[in-house]
């Protein structure tokens, strides 16, 4: 699961179960949800057409998902990133009232290509020029998207990921470490899918400058490709892939781990550290603008893309990047983070501007 779908799971829960009034439907896509409409934690999920393309699935889905807000009368539809936010222009002119995240920058992303990384640009400008809100979930972003455009700087709105409460209960850790030969402790992990922004690659080349380090990588691909291939191919002994695992798995494999490390590229706030830190996972981090933006001490961060700067960091012993779990978890908190967002819903909803 992503980060957006991680996002929503935490985020909309909350939101009713503080607006009780509140009627959320989730529009799920097809390929991934192939069932009838159900309901799931108060929230109506709805299953509507698109395609497992990689290039075309959040588009279709998106303008499947505006057309049908739009015959139940909906009072308003959250778009979720920056390329199903092409569609804003058509849900306005369908009447709607639109508010938009931005979860990050994913024309940045090494995955896509010329045409790609245009139409993810245009679907950013379409929100900034047409959505009635745009939450940002990273303070830097917000900083950056102001100034490139001034038109729009008070409609956008800084409200952050959270910390995920991670279950305690249904953890299968023992045979994820057993299968791979780890032990509690004596390994570093980092969990993200497999795709070139998140630097898996370099992560391991680090790893293995360090005398008998280990990695465990969790994660998969929504899409087979050449990276993901060629990544997987690298693993031996002290580097093992996981697959994707439940989170009280993860829950449990973050607690353990002796050190949790994200190098990647490319993030938007990245809610695999988030979830690390609020169990307490010691963590090191590349210096990107969205990791820095969960705002650890300067030694928790290695220069981005420097796989010198890395494996020296790595030889460090562990308590040397302890964390405080509780002020972490107090600073990205889902409660407050669903109150801010219905905050923005209610003056979307009464033809307000949003406040920051």
């Amino acid at each position: 699961m992503g980060g957006v779908e991680s996002h929503c799971e935490e985020l909309y829960p909350r939101a009713l179960s503080q607006s009780p009034r509140l009627d959320v439907t989730i529009l799920a896509r097809r390929p991934y949800v192939n069932r009838a409409p159900f309901d799931h934690d108060g929230l109506h999920v709805v299953p509507l057409p698109s395609t497992r393309n990689a290039r075309l699935e959040a588009i279709v889905g998106t303008f499947f998902s505006v057309l049908h807000a739009r015959r139940q009368r909906a009072d308003l539809i959250h778009i979720h990133a920056v390329g199903p936010a092409l569609l804003t222009p058509l849900a306005r002119i369908l009447g709607l009232r639109v508010v938009v995240t931005h979860h990050g920058e994913d024309y940045a992303r090494a995955k896509w290509g010329r045409f790609a990384r245009i139409m993810l640009r245009l679907g950013e400008k379409a929100a900034l020029r047409f959505a009635q809100a745009i939450i940002v979930v990273a303070p830097s972003l917000r900083e950056t998207l102001a100034r490139e455009n001034p038109a729009a700087s008070d409609r956008l709105v800084y409200i952050p990921n959270g910390t995920s409460r991670l279950p305690e209960q249904g953890s299968a850790a023992d045979e994820v470490l057993a299968a791979a030969g780890f032990a509690s402790g004596d390994y570093f992990l980092t969990v993200g899918r497999l795709v070139p922004e998140k630097a898996v690659d370099q992560l391991i080349e680090a790893v293995r400058r360090v005398p008998g380090a280990k990695l465990l990588v969790v994660g998969g691909s929504d899409h087979e490709s050449a990276f993901a291939d060629r990544v997987r191919a690298m693993a031996d002994a002290d580097v093992v892939f996981a697959g994707v695992q439940t989170r009280a798995t993860l829950r449990d494999l973050y607690q353990r781990c002796r050190l949790f490390v994200l190098p990647s590229l490319h993030e938007g706030l990245p809610i695999a550290a988030l979830e690390a830190g609020s169990v307490g996972a010691p963590m090191l981090l590349s210096d990107i603008p969205a990791n820095t933006d969960i705002g650890l001490p300067s030694h928790h961060y290695f220069r981005t893309g420097s796989i010198d700067d890395l494996a020296t960091k790595l030889a460090a012993p562990a308590e040397t990047y302890a964390i405080d779990p509780a002020a972490l978890r107090l600073r990205f908190d889902w409660n407050g983070i669903a109150a801010q967002t219905l905050a923005v819903y209610d003056r979307v909803a009464s033809g307000k501007a949003p406040r920051e």
